[in-house]
């Protein structure tokens, strides 16, 4: 067991104006203003000109996770003591992820009549029927959806969805009842607008619960400047889940528990990046646009890493049971393995296993003092005070973090989901 980092939450608080935060999307996706960092900062641009800000023959890796339409709202008739309804109100159930039995996230999404649900209930006191339901028309004729609680564990909901229609999936469901659900700060009902502009144009996979807002500064027009300069794109997974909105609050990161989410990687990525990151391919940089894209390239590391301390303790592991927890990039550190072993292993564990795709778990949790083994860049929104998200910002640039950020806030970047953003360049 080594050393957790004891690292001070106060030390990463700075004061976010309330002007600075975007609370809505630039017209248009790329008009976001674009940082460029490299040991200072280096340029100040849009969007709409990165390609002119990387160099050719670096391959982007984008998560295409899609956000769901989490949140569902049930009217619910409240009675008094002569058991008389006395008005209406709102049950608010904000789906966070499947229960087990229907993992991983794509097995929920095509299930028919049933799934269960981990969620959040707001207004849970006001519940107090066995099930709360719901009546709505589609396709000229009646759906009753029916919600259950289960259990309840720290706080959180096992819900079970049902409904009588088994033409339809709860991915269409969710489309026709959900509402998407955007950050907690942004306490407004959710517009048309926000329908597309909280989505990445390149979305494909469903289950995240919060978008993986980095992406949503590109659109076609930089897409296409991207492989004019033949720059390359690649696409990972990384569900994201409610976590991502949680504060720190604890004293020291030590004591914070890390949300852990699933990621998806086919295996041609995984060639792509065991190519682009050959020794022989050094000027070929690996981009990561935003946090969990980095936090999933850099978990295939550490999950190559951990298969092969597995195999030295001839502990087999099947394609279930492989994950990577909070401090295992810390505790596995010192086995001192080369990228190409790792990725290798990974690979060698897929091919064995006749996996085309990987799905896992991560933990993985990024503060500063973490040695980067995949990633030579970052692009990344602006993130609040004292999350963990920030703590990967230190990571990368250090205690300069503070006068980048005073930078931005003191030139008018919007800050957040919405907001504008960072070039970060990764000492190596």
């Amino acid at each position: 067991m080594f050393t957790r980092p004891s690292l001070a939450i106060e030390d990463f608080n700075y004061h976010l104006p309330d002007e600075r935060i975007a609370y809505t999307p630039a017209p248009l996706r790329s008009d976001s203003k674009l940082l460029v960092w490299d040991k200072a900062i280096i340029a100040e641009t849009t969007y709409s000109h990165i390609s002119d800000c990387i160099p050719p023959n670096t391959t982007l890796f984008f998560n295409n996770s899609k956000v769901i339409a989490a949140r569902i709202l049930f009217d619910k008739n409240l009675l008094n003591n002569n058991e008389e309804e006395i008005k209406n109100s709102t049950i608010e159930i904000f789906c966070l992820e499947p229960t087990e039995k229907y993992t991983p996230v794509l097995l929920a999404m095509q299930a028919t009549q049933k799934v269960e649900w981990i969620c959040l209930v707001g207004g849970a006191k006001k519940w107090k029927t066995s099930y709360l339901e719901k009546t709505i028309q589609y396709d000229n004729k009646n759906i009753i959806i029916r919600a259950k609680k289960t259990n309840q564990v720290d706080g959180k909901f096992l819900v079970e969805f049902t409904w009588d229609d088994a033409t339809i999936s709860f991915s269409e469901l969710l489309t026709l009842i959900g509402n998407i659900p955007l950050p907690p700060y942004i306490n407004r009902q959710t517009t048309e607008e926000d329908k597309d502009r909280y989505q990445t144009t390149y979305a494909k996979e469903e289950g995240s619960v919060a978008a993986p807002t980095a992406g949503l500064h590109f659109n076609e027009a930089v897409f296409e400047k991207l492989a004019a300069k033949n720059i390359n794109t690649e696409f990972v997974t990384l569900h994201v889940g409610a976590g991502t909105f949680m504060p720190v609050k604890v004293d020291t990161i030590d004591q914070h528990v890390m949300h852990a989410e699933f990621i998806e990687v086919a295996m041609s990525t995984l060639d792509c990046l065991i190519e682009a990151t050959l020794e022989s391919n050094i000027k070929n940089p690996v981009i990561a646009v935003g946090t969990t894209s980095l936090r999933t390239i850099e978990s295939l590391y550490w999950l190559g890493v951990k298969l092969i301390s597995l195999k030295k303790e001839q502990t087999l592991v099947n394609s279930s049971e492989l994950s990577l927890a909070q401090w295992d990039a810390i505790d596995l550190a010192h086995l001192n393995i080369t990228k190409q072993a790792a990725l290798s292993a990974l690979k060698d564990w897929l091919t064995e296993n006749k996996i085309e795709k990987l799905i896992a778990k991560t933990q993985l949790m990024i503060t500063p003092g973490y040695t980067f083994r995949l990633c030579n860049a970052l692009v990344t929104n602006f993130h609040q005070p004292k999350s963990t998200l920030l703590l990967i910002i230190a990571a990368i640039v250090g205690e300069q973090w503070k006068s980048i950020y005073e930078h931005a806030l003191a030139n008018e970047y919007r800050f957040l989901s919405y907001g504008d953003g960072c070039l970060f360049w990764i000492k190596q």
